[in-house]
Order: C-alpha cells, then structure tokens, then sequence
C-alpha cells in the first residue's frame, strides 16, 4: 500500500499546530508543513544575525525565537515569510494604525493569502490536508475538487457562539466593543467560516465546549473528534515559592474576552492585605483603562515563553473568568507547575478539570463568585497546596504526547477506507 500524504498549513505555528504536525509525522503521514515564519536556531539566518548591531540582532532574535519551528526528520517545511515580516514590521512601528488596517486585519491578511497560495501551489500528490480556522476555506475548495481529504482544527469557540457571547458583552460595555472581535466581523469572514465547516470531512477540537457550539450550529456531531490539549510537564514543572505574599495571576491577553474587567473589579473589592494580582500579558482594554486600578495590580506586558515557569511558579493561583476559549494553554501550563485554576465554563475545561479538585469553575461574569474563591483560596493556603499537587498529577496524565496518539489515531481512521465516522 502506498504511503499516504498530508500538508499541514498553519500561518503562526502555535504550540498546539507544531503537535499536531509531530503527531502526523510519529503516524507515517506527514508530508509538508506550510507556514509563513519557521526559525531554525541553527540555520542560516541565525548566522546572519551576528552580522547585526547587537541591539537589532536581539529584537531580531526575539521575534524570530517566538517562531520556532523545524520540520520533523523527512518532511518538508514550506515558510513564505515575507508578507509575515511585512507584516510584523508594519506592527511594530505602528505604521498599520496610519495607513488605517487594525491589527486583526493584518492577520486576516496573513491567514487569506497563505490559504490561497497553498490552494494554488500545494495540492498536488496529497491525500488530506490538515488546516485551521481562517485559513482553509480556498484549500478545501480546490482540494475537494481534487478528492483531497479536508481534516480542519478549531481550536477555539465556533464564531456563530462566540460572537453572541461578544455581542452581549459589547451591550454590556460599549467601551470595550473594539477588543470584542467577533462582535464585529466582516461579512466576508464569516463566509469563510462557514465554509470551512461545509467541506471538512473531520473536525478536531480541544473541548466538549467547542464540540457543543458547533452541533448546537447544526454539524453532525459524528464528524466531530474532541481531544484535548497536552500539558507541557516537561518543561513546566514546579518551583519553591520564593516569598509569602498571596498572589494571583493572569496569563494571556488582557481584556474583555477574558473577563478581565470582572476579576479587576472583583480584586478591588476585596481588599486583601498582603498580596497581589499580577496580570502578563498585552493589554487589549481602551487606552488608560488599567490605569485605574494601577493601586491595586501589578502589569508586566507579553514576556518570553521560556520565563512563564516563573511567573506561575510565583503565583499561589491562576485566574481566567474567560466568556470565550476553547481550551486555553495557559491552564495546562500552570498545572503543569502545580498551581490551581479559577476559570469559567466557558474556558471549555470541564473534560480536564473538576469544580473544587484541580481548581474551581466559576459562572462566567460572576464577581461574587470570583471573589468568593478567590478568598478561600487566600484563607485556606494547606488546602490550596493539595490543590495545586492534584492539578500537577492531573497535568501529568494529559501529556502532549498522549494528545498526538489520539490525533494520530482519530486521522488514521478518516483515512481508511473503513470509516463511517466516531467520536
């Protein structure tokens, strides 16, 4: 039997993306990866560096070390970089605000031209593609023309589900109607969005919550595979606390979506002697919003990856009062390092974690009950401890590589002739 084929296409290379492309590559079937930036630390370009003024070589260094990503043994990496560094130029020097595209139009930009230089370069020869949100409604096109197996990742809320929930909040705080994406996305997104879901054969997501949106938007739940996220225990692990002060944490990107404002106001309310919110992160809340509360937190904007480690290790919980995920890293990352988890529902981490075990689950836009466990947590720190033990062996038992099995296994039986569908 001849070997069978797959491109993955992912624009980023996010964390979940490159084990996805592990997981094919351990199955036998990975034939390409497509992408826009893929650092090699010991290719050429790393050499060129040194060519630079240190202080431009170690920004240059910083954004490219984000985007690491080298091809397994055997497989092709595809990058197409330039309009990705066009991109992150325009960026960062803000030229983009000037010339009238927001950040979010950048990336659509990114994510449409990838998907349809793959639609017209990098068909040839395959029997699936793997592809992702946003970035796969040209490619399953062509490829169903061809009879190309069309396998689609939605790592995050379906749109039709996450903009209700985005639009309700935008009536609940105008002022923050900027940062709620999909309140406000273009015809022509949505478009794609369902037709993403019209051609996948398969659709592989992290959460019930996710599985849930899109059959509650009518998809056939057999076409459905929830495998959650792995935990990086690896390289995230548990550290000695190096003060007494109780703090606790926010990861990711500060503002509505996450429920930020509610933890915000529920911290303030609170009043708790001896000890701290840090939020990390960059901040996506209206200009000065923060600063009313600069009294009461500690802000420290987006940090290396490499260095979360500490800033968990430091924290004595982690709070995400989320309206919109799929399953966020940042909870596997601090069980991972032993430390419990405030979140919502809507985090989609009921498969992982259980309401008073790992952590806690919280009503979304509930300040009372953010505030309530967040003063349990502060008063009952033995507890706590055990808390976090359990939250590192249950992050133990979601491994990454127990998440690329599963995959493997689920895209293997779309590809035998056999398969009538599962779950």
């Amino acid at each position: 039997m001849p070997k069978l084929r797959i491109s993955l296409i992912h624009p980023i290379g996010n964390p979940n993306s490159r084990e996805a492309a592990l997981a094919l590559w351990e199955a036998d079937l990975l034939d390409e990866i497509i992408t826009t930036i893929a650092y090699n630390p010991k290719g050429w370009v790393s050499r060129y560096l040194n060519l630079l003024p240190k202080t431009i070589k170690n920004r240059v260094a910083d954004e490219l070390g984000r985007r690491t990503w080298m091809a397994p043994k055997g497989v092709w990496m595809r990058p197409h970089p330039w309009q990705e560094a066009m991109r992150i130029a325009l960026v960062r020097t803000k030229l983009n605000d000037r010339l009238g595209f927001s950040l979010q139009e950048t990336v659509d930009w990114i994510y449409a031209s990838i998907d349809r230089h793959v639609a017209e370069n990098h068909l040839d020869n395959l029997d699936a593609v793997y592809a992702y949100e946003d970035g796969a409604a040209t490619t399953f096109q062509v490829a169903k023309q061809r009879g190309i197996l069309c396998l689609y990742d939605l790592p995050i809320l379906f749109y039709r589900k996450s903009r209700d929930i985005q639009t309700e909040e935008a009536q609940r705080f105008p002022e923050f109607t900027s940062a709620l994406q999909a309140a406000r996305e273009p015809a022509w997104k949505i478009e794609r969005k369902e037709q993403e879901i019209q051609l996948a054969d398969r659709i592989f997501v992290a959460s019930s919550f996710v599985q849930n949106s899109l059959v509650e938007a009518g998809v056939n739940p057999e076409k459905i595979n929830v495998i959650p996220f792995g935990a990086p225990i690896d390289y995230f692990y548990p550290k000695p606390k190096t003060d007494k002060l109780f703090r606790a944490l926010f990861v990711g990107r500060i503002g509505p979506r996450k429920g930020v404002h509610y933890l915000l106001q529920a911290w303030q309310e609170l009043k708790l002697p001896e000890s701290e919110l840090l939020l990390v992160g960059i901040n996506e809340f209206p200009d000065n919003y923060l600063a009313q509360y600069r009294n009461q937190i500690r802000y420290i904007p987006s940090v290396p990856h490499a260095s979360l480690n500490d800033y968990y290790s430091s924290a004595d919980v982690l709070v995400l009062p989320t309206l919109v995920e799929g399953l966020p890293l940042v909870v596997l990352e601090a069980m991972a390092c032993g430390i419990p988890v405030i979140t919502t529902p809507n985090a989609g981490v009921s498969d992982i974690i259980a309401d008073g075990i790992e952590g806690f689950i919280v009503p979304v836009r509930d300040v009372e009950s953010l505030k309530e466990k967040l003063e349990w947590c502060y008063s009952h720190t033995l507890e706590l401890a055990e808390m976090g033990r359990r939250a590192r062996h249950q992050a133990e038992q979601l491994t990454w590589t127990r998440y690329r099995q599963q995959l493997a296994s689920r895209v293997k039986e779309v590809l035998s002739p056999g398969d009538s569908g599962g779950s």
